[in-house]
């Protein structure tokens, strides 16, 4: 976008490294990759090269649920995204670590390092993962680290805590990898990728599969052993004091919270196709490096494993993010944005758009111009952070479809046209995605236009002998799919070109047979933009009403929401507050 940028990082060679799982996607998550590419980010094309496996998730269930995943090779993935970085103008990447921000009235000025260097700047993004005050946990053993083998930055956090800021602890963790020469895979079930599989970047022509996944299971007596080392778990001791990921808990907490399931499953995923290492899956865990072998080696496939690396949890400071406005800018200090696991969020999806987001923003502040918001109506990446300024986040946040009450309209094959416009107006996107996206657009809406008057005539599956039915009527139907509706088109050229376009022709499937509950999305969208075109004043002064229940009064004065759309979804803020809030501001 123009600025003079500069990324200040422990370990330049650690950029991009995939230290949980080396997949990308999934629920939900793969929506959000493939909106951070409609926007211009790398994060789609990346995993689109370093891919070895391609799923498409969700294919049960309706095509708001559709979403993308791939397993990464561990290398290729963060050697691809350093060398991006070294072809970027303008960015400079800095060995260090970041010790202190320097603040004048109220606004950032810039940065010391811990080797004393400084550098003046405008604006900042704190996007520092696990790494404030990261301490690691295997059983009894605790080190300092955000991750094996790496630092721990120390006094950053309490820095801004001097200045006002409030802080919490966090934990999340990584299981066991194990050498794949001593699983015997022929006891597992096989999980293959996509016969036809879909790449998340409209840059990207096509995708291969070239690794298979595995998939097993612990028994009640993996379980029998797991529990012996639960004395020495810093979960159970106490030692871990940060709430970790309800939905992606450890092996021992997952064995504790439902003890009356006999088994849980495990994928044995190979993280890259020059590399012996296999991540285990769900079990993630902190249990003593004995109790984590006696367990793995319990699992009939694993029954000779050797462990290349055992699992353990990291606990972390975050910065609950009821302190940011909507565009990831601190409200304390002006220039001063957070993006990433220090809001509160887990996973790799929902830190890259967080980070997208706040560097977009930091350039338009520089530049003097307004901020980007994206709402719930436009994307995910609305959804994710407005979820995360509003509600109260105890324990690591993770996207799902199920936060979206318009997931409908925000699916995998509709991220480039709700989005790109905005991506190449930040000069982000570049001609060729541009005319790709409009080329889609173009096509799609000629086509819809071509199906809603070509009428078919002369079968009795259709309307009857004597009846027509247009084509768009037609597609509508539940049973039928577009492969039965060309071979009734042969005359109609132009719409047989545009449907031979797999995007178009998707948009087509997708947008006859759900037109009806699309419509409806639409107006509650209306409804929607409604109440958050009621801006609140800024200088409100919630104390003052004396209508609103004390706790909404202590919530809006927390957030401060900018309109009455966003108060209406804040924690503890019930609908009767919102209506005494609406007659205030009238």
């Amino acid at each position: 976008m123009g600025c003079r940028t500069a990324l200040v990082t422990a370990d330049v060679n650690a950029i991009g490294r995939l230290s949980c799982n080396p997949a990308v996607g999934g629920m939900a998550k793969g929506q959000l990759v493939c909106e951070i590419d409609a926007l211009g980010g790398e994060m789609g094309r990346l995993a689109d090269r370093s891919g070895i496996q391609f799923k498409m998730l969700g294919r049960s269930k309706g095509p708001a649920m559709w979403s993308p995943r791939s397993q990464n090779d561990k290398d290729l993935y963060p050697r691809y995204a350093q060398e991006r970085l070294r072809e970027i103008a303008g960015l400079d990447i800095i060995a260090g670590l970041v010790e202190d921000v320097r603040l004048e009235n109220g606004a950032v000025a810039g940065v010391r390092l811990a080797d004393g260097l400084a550098f003046a700047c405008r604006t900042i993004v704190v996007c520092s993962g696990t790494f404030l005050c990261g301490r690691m946990h295997t059983g009894e053993i605790q080190t300092a680290g955000g991750r094996v083998g790496e630092f721990s930055v120390e006094h950053l956090s309490g820095s801004l805590r001097e200045v006002g800021f409030v802080t919490g602890r966090l934990k999340t963790g990584t299981p066991p990898r194990v050498d794949a020469a001593s699983v015997d895979f022929s006891l597992c079930q096989t999980d293959h990728g996509d016969p036809e599989p879909i790449p998340f970047s409209q840059s990207t022509s096509s995708v291969r599969n070239r690794i298979a996944c595995y998939l097993t299971s612990t028994s009640e007596a993996t379980h029998k052993i797991l529990r012996t080392g639960f004395d020495r778990s810093p979960m159970f001791t106490g030692k871990i004091t940060g709430t970790g990921p309800r939905y992606c808990p450890s092996i021992e907490d997952k064995i504790h919270r439902f003890s009356e399931k006999e088994s849980h499953q495990i994928f044995l995923e190979p993280e890259g196709v020059e590399t012996n290492s296999v991540y285990v899956n769900g079990f993630s865990t902190s249990l003593p490096r004995d109790v984590q072998l006696l367990g793995l080696r319990s699992i009939p496939p694993l029954e000779r494993c050797e462990v290349l690396r055992y699992g353990y949890a990291v606990e972390y400071d975050y910065f609950p993010s009821y302190q940011l406005h909507l565009w990831l800018e601190s409200k304390r200090v002006r220039g001063l944005f957070f993006a990433g696991q220090v809001n509160g969020t887990s996973g790799y999806e929902e830190a890259a758009a967080q980070g997208l987001l706040a560097g977009i923003n930091a350039a338009l502040s520089v530049r003097g111009e307004e901020p980007l918001i994206i709402d719930r109506s436009q994307g995910y990446i609305g959804v994710l952070i407005d979820d995360l300024v509003n509600l109260t986040i105890l324990e690591p946040y993770r996207m799902f479809t199920s936060r979206a009450e318009y997931r409908l309209l925000l699916r995998r094959d509709n991220a480039d046209l709700r989005l790109t416009d905005i991506g190449n107006r930040l000069g982000l996107v570049d001609g060729e995605q541009y005319a790709r996206m409009a080329a889609k657009r173009e096509g799609t809406e000629e086509a819809r236009d071509l199906l809603q008057k070509i009428a078919l005539k002369g079968r009795s599956d259709l309307a009857g002998e004597d009846r027509y039915v247009k084509g768009w009527q037609y597609l509508k139907r539940p049973e039928v799919v577009l492969a039965d509706l060309l071979p009734l088109l042969p005359e109609h050229d132009r719409l047989q070109r545009l449907l031979a376009n797999r995007d178009v022709a998707e948009q087509m499937e997708i947008q006859a047979k759900y037109e009806g509950y699309i419509k409806r999305q639409l107006e509650e969208v209306e409804r929607f933009t409604a109440s958050e075109n009621v801006l609140i004043p800024e200088a409100i002064d919630y104390g003052r009403i004396q209508s609103l229940s004390s706790e909404a009064r202590e919530k809006l004065s927390q957030v401060r929401p900018r309109s009455l759309g966003q108060a209406s979804r804040i924690a503890g803020v019930s609908r009767s507050d919102v209506s005494v809030l609406s007659l205030y501001i009238r």
